[in-house]
């Protein structure tokens, strides 16, 4: 089966969730799947292997799934990055844009070492506006964000140029059309 098929067939859509008219990609079917989710952290650590990566970054809460077993396979240390509020030491903090607002994300102030090589991993990728936060976090903390890794694209959405902008490449499994 090929990868896009395997993908397709493991991500729950479910249709006007949150709000009417949007197709939710939901990514808890395809970690259920044991086959599913190693092939798809497989296939994100794959261009990586070999290479020095000191720490995988994940976003709150999927990211943190997908990270962890993305630092297994890289034997990489793993930063979360979290909603305000939620980490118990001294953290450094940036506000980013959501769809309909602002937000803010934190992660431990002595989490990334200047010069470290991080890659940031969330299970999908649409307006950017999270991602975008936290790459600009860890570059704000001297890591070299290597790359931005996502299950899902929602390239009419635009949050994968963000990235790029930063000068940071993306690596997406899978793309739906559409949001």
């Amino acid at each position: 089966m090929s990868l896009r098929d395997n993908l397709e067939a493991a991500i729950r859509t479910i249709p006007d969730y949150p709000k009417p008219g949007i197709m939710f990609r939901d990514i808890t079917t395809l970690l259920g799947d044991a086959r599913a989710f190693r092939r798809s952290v497989d296939e994100l650590v794959h261009p990586y292997a070999g290479t020095k990566i000191d720490k995988i970054a994940g976003v709150e809460a999927r990211g943190f799934i997908l990270g962890g077993a993305m630092s297994h396979q890289l034997s990489a240390g793993f930063v979360p990055i979290r909603k305000k509020g939620k980490l118990p030491y001294d953290t450094v903090r940036i506000a980013y844009s959501l769809e309909y607002g602002v937000d803010e994300m934190e992660m431990h102030k002595d989490a990334v070492k200047t010069g470290e090589r991080v890659i940031l991993v969330d299970d999908l990728i649409a307006t950017g506006g999270t991602a975008e936060g936290a790459v600009k976090l860890l570059q704000q903390m001297g890591a070299e964000v290597v790359a931005a890794c996502f299950v899902v694209d929602l390239p009419d959405l635009g949050g994968r140029k963000k990235i790029e902008a930063l000068g940071v490449p993306v690596r997406t499994l899978i793309e739906f059309e559409g949001d």
